[in-house]
């Protein structure tokens, strides 16, 4: 198995071309980024299910697409119906800690950190991986306000990690990145779709409402089944000035936006106050991806 397989990663060249074409927007260490996604809470994430087609040419095309679907990706069709039916969530129930919370889902590898199994002098983590036989060293890199930002999140929301490397490998890294315990549950490779080619994250399958549910990513590949819940990370390498977590670190809030709203009409919820400040400051996902600003 080679050391590729084990981590996925982006590479430089590829997050260059991301960033000229718009698809993640580029930090800077001046002027912090407005952010409004939550704004998809109450608009963008009512068109998550596709509704039935009301024109009959529509419904033929449709027709005779699925006609033509080649076996590998009927295969992938099956297997996706499979992690519909209940009971086979990825994630386990909600707590009652995060009862009304939103889930947001935040990736590993060039999101919070970059490793390389060639030695880098100023590695904040050095973790052993097995592979084949042999141990090989892994040297991470946290990337910069990382830790602040993981507090901040973990006392907001339902935090998941979600990568597509190897738990093997992410599994030991984690352990070292999140000491207080944020993420309240881990997936790894094995809990991805494969699909054309990549590992999508399908987010329909954790068993949480996706009108609640967001991923923090720096590859569109990832969230490619869900755009609109979709907040792109900008790919970090080692620039040690790099701002695109603090940017992303919401703000304080008053104690009563916050915190989840216990009514008499039901279940915690998030406050529309604490929805609002939020909308205000994450911004949409960037038209590249959505289609529109």
């Amino acid at each position: 198995m080679e050391h590729g397989s084990i981590i996925t990663q982006a590479r430089r060249e590829d997050a260059l071309v991301l960033t000229k074409q718009g698809l993640v927007s580029k930090s800077s260490p001046k002027k912090p980024r407005g952010r409004n996604i939550f704004k998809a809470l109450f608009c963008c994430f009512g068109a998550q299910h596709v509704g039935q087609s009301s024109s009959s040419t529509e419904l033929s095309a449709y027709k005779e697409e699925a006609n033509t679907i080649a076996k590998s990706d009927l295969l992938q069709c099956l297997q996706y119906q499979f992690y519909q039916i209940p009971g086979t969530c990825l994630l386990p129930e909600v707590t009652e800690e995060d009862q009304g919370r939103i889930c947001v889902v935040i990736d590993l590898d060039e999101t919070l950190v970059h490793s390389s199994f060639k030695p880098i002098n100023n590695a904040d983590f050095i973790v052993p991986v097995e592979i084949e036989g042999t141990t090989h060293q892994v040297y991470v890199l946290k990337r910069p306000y990382v830790d602040e930002f993981l507090r901040r999140m973990g006392e907001l929301f339902e935090c998941v990690l979600f990568t597509a490397s190897l738990a093997k490998y992410a599994d030991p890294v984690t352990d070292l990145l999140d000491r207080c315990g944020v993420f309240r549950a881990r997936l790894f490779r094995e809990s991805c779709v494969f699909h054309q080619g990549c590992y999508v994250k399908d987010l329909s399958r954790l068993g949480r409402d996706l009108r609640k549910t967001l991923i923090l990513d720096n590859s569109p590949a990832s969230y490619i089944f869900h755009p609109e819940n979709a907040v792109p990370v900008q790919s970090w390498f080692d620039d040690m000035a790099d701002t695109e977590l603090l940017n992303l670190i919401p703000p304080l809030f008053p104690r009563e936006a916050a915190q989840p709203n216990k009514s008499k009409q039901g279940p915690s919820l998030w406050t529309r106050a604490s929805l609002e400040s939020l909308s205000a400051f994450w911004s949409p996902v960037s038209a590249c991806v959505r289609g529109r600003r």
